[in-house]
């Protein structure tokens, strides 16, 4: 298994088969500032302009060392385009959420998936001519939408990458796309006093995620990662998953036509078996989920991904204490050693190249390399 690519050993262990070792990527955001300042392409901009995304993207692979190359950096995508409004965010810090459609139930009705979805132009092009904007983004204007910008990423990436590297886009998830719409304390409230009305955000975000997703296939992403931590146990009460939420992820990822992943943060422990049997071939999980126990209850019937903490471990303890909990994620049973959510943008570079390293050390002291 020597010449195997870094994709076909990523492909090869999503779909848990045999390989010579576990890859180490990163399934969450890359954008780290000194990745930034190495690449010259930086927040906010490769957030919205195509080239600055590929490049900040591709220097994860090629400076970090991650075997695989994953974009974009925020989750405001889907949730802009459906009509909530969102800050651009600063060189350190990633879009964010200002205000959302669905102050009641009356105006759910009213959102509405654009019939050009994957079409809208550039966002960068509608800001540069709406100085006004700038900091405030609307979702309101068709103009102001990012979906084609990300698609234009994936073109510009896969040419850049070639065929060898797995390319990981990702989106938001319907549970998520439904917190967007709705916020967060209608979420919360709606979900012990009308979860019908969660339902109907979440099958509209069934579908925006099922036509994004297959588009970024069609444009050469190899991977999705849903990120939908909202469906699980820290916010979403378990005994609904299975009822609720479970109906709606085999919905869509019956509609996915490639590789498809789930990153749920918190403390997923509690529906870890309806998750896997969710139709989803990865599951990407925080550190608080045990890797071992995991894989004893389900690494069988999906693959595992993590789940170094990024908030903690790779942002501020030592090169060493990094590489000794990453090598014990692969002795638990991970199936791709990745953080276990996305990277603070002030991580130092060289704590993301010990993770790398600490792979194929951990397989040179088992004598397997």
């Amino acid at each position: 298994m020597d010449d195997m690519t870094l994709k076909e050993r990523f492909v090869r262990s999503v779909k848990q088969e045999e390989v010579d070792k576990v890859p180490v990527c990163s399934v969450t955001q890359t954008g780290i500032v000194d990745l930034m300042e190495l690449s010259g392409a930086s927040w906010p901009q490769a957030n919205y302009d195509p080239g600055q995304m590929a490049t900040l993207a591709i220097a994860g692979h090629e400076i970090a060392g991650f075997e695989s190359v994953r974009y974009p950096f925020c989750t405001t995508v889907i949730a802009e385009t459906l009509g909530c409004t969102i800050a651009e965010g600063s060189f350190d810090t990633q879009p964010y959420q200002l205000d959302f459609p669905c102050k009641n139930k009356g105006d759910i009705k009213k959102v509405n998936i654009p019939k050009d979805l994957l079409e809208n132009r550039n966002i960068r092009t509608a800001l540069e001519s709406r100085s006004n904007c700038i900091g405030r983004i609307s979702a309101s204007d068709p103009g102001m939408r990012r979906i084609r910008t990300m698609l234009e990423a994936t073109d510009i990436i896969k040419q850049r990458i070639g065929d060898d590297v797995p390319l990981i886009a990702g989106m938001i998830g319907p549970a998520a796309t439904a917190f967007y719409l709705a916020g967060a304390n209608n979420y919360l409230r709606w979900c012990i006093t009308d979860p019908d009305a969660l339902l109907e955000l979440m099958d509209l975000g069934e579908k925006v995620c099922a036509e994004y997703a297959n588009a970024l296939y069609d444009h050469g992403a190899d991977a999705v990662i849903v990120i939908d931590s909202e469906a699980g146990p820290d916010l979403f009460p378990p005994p609904l998953f299975e009822s609720l939420v479970l109906p709606v992820y085999r919905s869509l990822t019956s509609k996915m036509k490639g590789m498809k992943l789930l990153h749920m943060c918190g403390d997923a422990t509690a529906i870890l078996e309806p998750l896997a049997d969710s139709g989803f071939q990865g599951l990407s999980i925080e550190e608080k989920v045990d890797v071992a126990y995991a894989s004893q209850m389900v690494g069988d019937e999906v693959c595992l991904i993590g789940n170094v903490s990024p908030a903690e471990t790779l942002l501020y303890k030592s090169r060493d204490v990094i590489k000794k909990e990453a090598k014990q994620c692969i002795e638990d049973g991970i199936g791709i050693l990745a953080p276990g959510c996305g990277i603070a943008p002030r991580t130092p570079l060289e704590h993301l190249k010990a993770f790398v390293a600490a792979r194929d050390e951990y397989y040179q002291e088992k004598g397997l390399l």
